[in-house]
């Protein structure tokens, strides 16, 4: 008998088994010995695609004046990543089922990089967005394929728990090693690098899955659902291109209304759709729960606030405060943090205690408190008295809410539909983001212009133009968290959650 251990889809199904195919039959179910090393590549690769979503942002300003695009269009750098990483996801986790785990994780491994190289290399706006957009379509391919791995790799429990704390640590320590590298990479190298540092990532992640991760798919291949995705991604874009231009032509022009209605349009097709089709992309009865289809829509609306928050508040270090990248890197740190902390804090002992009806809410409305403080900042304002309250009630607020919104969002849902819920938990994140970042950047920027109307362009003219942009961002962020407050309060049940404490997700920033 040979000491390599088998592939975990090998099944033995004679109706007598002998000694020897039992022996083997023992030799599949047994742990992998592989497994740990297995762990280390998938966390590689978490890393990677987690770092995507905040690396960038610190190295924006210094890539907007290297590249000439406008405040109009900076938006699109971390929206186009966003949108087709988010809306994606869904499909990506059915073609890892279709094809594989593995070759799903290589090619998505391998298109990241590629795609990473492209938007490193861009010579022009237009290139950089491409590329941006090929990583989030890799990206949505390589996430869904490295969970599922993890999730027949480890098959014991306490092995288990063990490889999905070390993935939810990655997930939620991602965006602030994210948040660092990027500031160390653009200040002592270029911003090209915050995207070719994903080449080293990937050369590990590849090698390590290549040589170590077994080949196998379920045995029943599900249906792709190709017009839900089409309806669906185009009625996403369209929500996101039609938010985005409405400061180029305007909340009247044809070409902002036109685009969102089509955009709803749509999206009312693709809910149609879901009700018709035997293989679903997104099965309507994982949403139809009251509280868990309110939980869909408050992760989506406060992932909308945060994201913009990081945006603007990078851009008034930089550029107002003349902080360095490094330093911009660390400033967000102490939200971060307590976002961490506060998250551990809710899931475990107060979403028991008190119930999501209060919690979530009390969360959200603190994050809208601490960005109703930002509001005040000018260009004299100090980091410690000025910056720094404003982000730790954020963190703070985004820790007591998101876990237990997220929680709910999965609490209860079937067997069949464990993966799709997980799968759209993260969808609603990246798409609620890309949506908001497009949005209060088209705000922001019909706030700058209309304060320079009739005003003289002078430089100080211009950084209170700015100033003024951001402090809108911040109110518009602070009525979406009141907004998501409210179908809480008004939708989540009185108490905790039936069935037992459920486990912490991952909050990505």
């Amino acid at each position: 008998m040979s000491t390599s251990p088998k592939p975990l889809t090998e099944e033995v199904t004679a109706p007598q088994a002998s000694p020897a195919v039992a022996v083997a039959v023992a030799d599949a179910d047994a742990p992998d010995r592989r497994r740990w090393w297995v762990l280390i590549v998938i966390a590689i690769a978490q890393l990677m695609v987690v770092l995507d979503v905040t690396i960038v942002n610190i190295a924006m300003p210094s890539a907007q004046r290297d590249l000439g695009f406008s405040d109009g269009n900076r938006q699109w750098i971390v929206a186009a990543y966003a949108l087709a990483f988010g809306s994606l996801l869904l499909l990506g986790g059915r073609l890892a089922d279709l094809f594989g785990r593995k070759i799903a994780f290589l090619v998505g491994i391998a298109g990241f990089a590629g795609s990473s190289a492209l938007a490193g290399a861009a010579p022009s706006f237009e290139v950089l967005v491409t590329g941006r957009v090929l990583q989030g379509l890799f990206g949505a391919l390589l996430a869904p394929a490295a969970l599922a791995v993890l999730n027949v790799t480890f098959t014991t429990a306490k092995d288990r728990a063990r490889a999905f704390g070390v993935f939810g640590a990655i997930g939620g320590a991602g965006g602030a090693f994210g948040l660092l590298l990027g500031g160390l990479l653009t200040e002592h190298l270029s911003w090209r690098w915050t995207l070719y540092v994903n080449l080293v990532f990937a050369v590990f992640a590849f090698a390590g899955g290549l040589a170590l991760m077994r080949k196998g798919a379920p045995a029943v291949r599900p249906g792709l659902d190709l017009p839900g995705t089409v309806l669906g991604s185009a009625g996403l874009f369209g929500l996101v291109y039609g938010f985005a231009n409405a400061e180029t032509y305007d909340w009247s022009s044809p070409m902002t209304w036109g685009t969102l209605t089509a955009a709803v349009l749509l999206l009312t097709g693709f809910a149609w759709w879901q009700t018709r089709t035997p293989h679903p992309l997104l099965p309507l009865r994982v949403l139809a729960d009251r509280t868990r289809g309110a939980s869909f829509l408050v992760m989506a609306i406060a992932s909308a606030g945060l994201f913009g928050v990081s945006l603007f508040l990078t851009y008034y270090l930089q550029s107002s405060r003349g902080f360095t990248p490094v330093r911009t890197g660390l400033a967000f740190l102490p939200m971060m943090g307590s976002l961490m902390v506060v998250a551990q804090l809710s899931i475990s002992v107060l979403l028991p205690k008190i119930g999501p009806k209060i919690l979530v809410p009390l969360g959200l409305l603190t994050s809208a408190a601490g960005l109703a403080l930002l509001t005040a900042l000018d260009l004299n304002s100090g980091y410690a008295a000025g910056v720094l309250p404003g982000l730790l009630l954020i963190g703070s607020g985004i820790g007591l809410s998101l876990p237990p919104a997220m929680s709910l969002s999965i609490h209860g849902v079937g067997v069949e539909d464990a993966g799709v819920a997980s799968a759209a938990v993260n969808t609603m994140q990246q798409v609620g983001g890309a949506i908001g970042t497009a949005l209060l950047n088209t705000l922001a920027a019909s706030a700058a212009t209309a304060y320079l109307a009739g005003r003289s362009s002078t430089p100080a003219t211009v950084a209170q133009a700015q100033l003024h942009s951001y402090s809108t961002a911040y109110w518009w962020s602070a009525g979406l968290f009141v907004t998501g407050a409210v179908i809480a309060a008004l939708t989540f049940h009185q108490g905790r959650p039936e069935g037992g404490e459920p486990s912490a997700p991952l909050v990505h920033m």
